[in-house]
């Protein structure tokens, strides 16, 4: 019995219409939401304690912690240098990347993906783009980056702009706003899921324990004032005692009747760690949901950990860049170079996310590569350590030998070696036959030593040298090779 795929027909292919749609009342979880004018948002959060108005989530950001984390995340994203890239070789598709640079200068790229990342804390973000006309093009005045309060979805997923006028919202012309979603875990929820609603309770317990701590602090300082009155007192005389514990707080000396006591309870704990404790927890716990870890935004205990959690925030920080740049590419840049440049492929903006290099790291590796025999081209040596390089030039062998490095061939040590055989004879020329004529000549062996150290003290001592320089690198050459030949 055979099996047919799911999601492909009998015998038409594959099913091109989308099945699990949330429309029509298809989505279990929502029910049917058609003929509601706007879509709610499915963060039981924020319809539970904000009655979905994301004013709850813009309380969050008046919280220290909080402020510190988002802020250093944003930052560390318009850090980083952006780049056009062209689509394409193609003079049109150059001019269209070279545009895009142009404008991307003029609406202040950075200012603009700082505010659009508010939309990682809250889940969307929506801009608005200004477009004018400038001759026969159409040009990208600014975008403005609007507050998630005043937009909601429609059913349909399309974007909804909520006025005085139309609080259901008004429905919004195409190709006229950026907006992008982030967070959730499916494709159904177009509003996304922000870091708002994972910080939401650290910051609610942070504030309510910083609240009991001011409390005890307040009791530690200025202990509770107890008065006691006797059975038969008057309640002129209770009024009189109450006014006594309260001219305690202000009043160096009071008096009091005759028969009332007044005590200080003091506060019965002996430190506050405690509140001091959940505070920095809720701090922590604020750390890890924003930027994904505690050391870069409060004291670590070593270098070595702060530079592991650095290299998860650096993951995070490319994925935002990542975020904004796509997102960009397919709406306002796309939307650009479809109006003024149709038959151009479409360039693309990206942040430049690179962690630098560890040059040393690197040079001491190369230079083991080396040791190992290898040598590295110079688009290598360029490209890894930047700057203008040349090759240089090695230093010769004594005498104008060739370099060792370059006798791993046979051909090269002959050479050499014939080369060393011309040297020799040029010193040594009519040497032998001067000998032998003092042989011949010479009346005893005395005479013949006498002559011989005549002969060799009027030869060029720096010839000598030289040819024995020669003579020695001959030797290590043809070892050389001897040994890379065994070694083959």
């Amino acid at each position: 019995m055979s099996r047919r795929p799911i999601g492909f027909a009998a015998e038409a292919g594959p099913v091109l219409d989308e099945i699990a749609t949330t429309a029509g009342g298809r989505d279990i979880t929502r029910g049917f939401v058609d003929s509601l004018p706007l879509l709610p948002s499915q963060d039981r959060l924020l319809r539970g304690r904000g009655g979905g108005d994301y004013l709850l989530y813009e309380e969050i950001l008046r919280d220290d912690q909080v402020a510190t984390a988002l802020q250093q995340r944003r930052r560390a994203v318009v850090s980083y240098e952006w780049e056009v890239a062209a689509g394409g070789p193609a003079a049109a598709d150059l001019e269209a990347a070279e545009f895009l640079r142009e404008t991307l200068k003029s609406i202040r790229w950075d200012a603009v993906t700082d505010r659009m990342l508010y939309g990682v804390f809250y889940g969307f973000a929506v801009a608005e783009c200004l477009w004018a006309r400038d001759g026969d093009r159409v040009v990208l005045e600014a975008v403005k980056v609007r507050k998630q309060r005043r937009f909601r979805f429609a059913p349909d997923g399309s974007l909804r702009l909520r006025t005085m006028q139309a609080p259901q919202g008004e429905v919004l012309p195409e190709k006229k706003f950026w907006a992008f979603s982030c967070g959730a875990d499916n494709d159904d929820e177009p509003y996304g899921l922000g870091l708002a609603h994972w910080v939401y309770w650290p910051v609610f317990f942070k504030r309510n324990g910083v609240k009991f701590w001011l409390i005890f602090l307040e009791k530690f300082g200025a202990p509770t004032a107890l008065g006691r009155y006797q059975p038969n007192a008057t309640e002129p005389d209770k009024a009189r005692l109450l006014e006594a514990l309260r001219a305690i707080q202000t009043d160096a000396g009071i008096i009091l009747p005759h028969g009332m006591e007044i005590e200080l309870i003091e506060a019965a704990r002996s430190g506050t760690v405690d509140y001091a404790a959940l505070v920095d927890r809720m701090d922590a716990s604020i750390s890890k949901v924003i930027v994904g870890q505690t050391m870069t935004v409060d004291p670590g205990s070593s270098r070595a950990q702060a530079e592991v959690h650095l290299a998860v925030r650096q993951d995070i920080v490319k994925a935002d860049a990542d975020l904004v740049c796509e997102s960009f590419n397919r709406g306002p840049a796309h939307w650009l170079t479809e109006w003024n440049f149709p038959a151009a492929a479409m360039p693309q903006v990206w942040r430049k996310v690179e962690v630098p290099a560890d040059l040393k790291a690197l040079a001491e590796r190369d230079k083991t590569i080396v040791d190992m025999g290898f040598r590295p081209s110079l688009r290598y040596v360029q490209e890894t350590y930047g700057g203008d390089w040349v090759e240089a030039q090695r230093p010769a062998a004594p005498g104008g030998a060739p370099q060792f490095a370059e006798a791993a061939q046979g051909g090269a040590v002959d050479g050499y070696v014939d080369q060393l055989e011309q040297a020799s004879a040029e010193v040594l020329d009519g040497l032998g036959d001067r000998v032998r004529q003092l042989v011949a000549e010479a009346d005893s062996v005395e005479q013949l030593r006498d002559r011989l150290l005549e002969v060799y003290g009027k030869m060029d001592p720096a010839s000598l040298a030289d040819l024995m320089q020669r003579a020695l690198a001959a030797a290590e050459l043809a070892g050389r090779f001897e040994a890379s030949k065994n070694a083959g």
